[in-house]
């Protein structure tokens, strides 16, 4: 019986100019954010696949903001739980012009204010026309699969699980020690 139904379905997908595609090449199709690589703000490239089985807490940063503290809270995040969860910094100048730095400026007062060992990236756009493939990713539900939600204004979170999903997104008021995002690292 269930050869008939297979011979039917098979006929059917035929006369119908159709293909049945296995699920597990959909699975394959669908875009990683282990496909990514991006530049730290040393210009070296970095691999995304090298944080896999790792949560990642991905965070869009500026450095003459009201959030801009939040640099000395991201660094205790890493230093605590950094066993759990890799910050990964984004520096953008798409809210308020709050991070006209270059990349070698961007580096030097994250180190000189904050202390920053977590890794930092290259300035992006973060929002708007040009807005970087990996935040289109992050902020495009169609693309992770989970979260639609772009930034709104400089420091806003996603959280990516150990299997490299989007799971979370948090506003800039959210502080990076806050519960809502200890409570997600276990």
């Amino acid at each position: 019986m269930i050869y008939k139904v297979l011979m039917f379905i098979s006929s059917f997908c035929s006369t119908k100019n159709s293909t049945i595609v296995a699920k597990d090449e959909l699975v394959q199709s669908k875009k990683s954010i282990y496909d990514f690589k991006m530049k730290g703000l040393d210009g070296k490239e970095i691999s995304f696949a090298a944080y896999k089985g790792k949560k990642i807490l991905i965070v869009n940063t500026a450095s003459a903001c009201g959030y801009t503290p939040q640099y000395e809270d991201l660094q205790k995040l890493q230093d605590k739980f950094g066993k759990k969860v890799t910050i990964l910094g984004f520096p953008a100048n798409n809210f308020g012009g709050q991070e006209p730095g270059s990349n070698g400026e961007i580096a030097s007062f994250c180190q000189k204010n904050y202390g920053v060992t977590f890794q930092m990236f290259e300035k992006i756009s973060v929002s708007g026309s040009d807005m970087h493939p990996l935040y289109k990713f992050l902020s495009k539900k169609t693309e992770n699969g989970n979260i639609n939600q772009a930034p709104s204004w400089n420091f806003c979170k996603y959280l990516v699980n150990e299997d490299g999903n989007v799971v979370a997104f948090f506003k800039s008021n959210v502080s990076p020690m806050s519960l809502d995002i200890i409570s997600m690292l276990d």
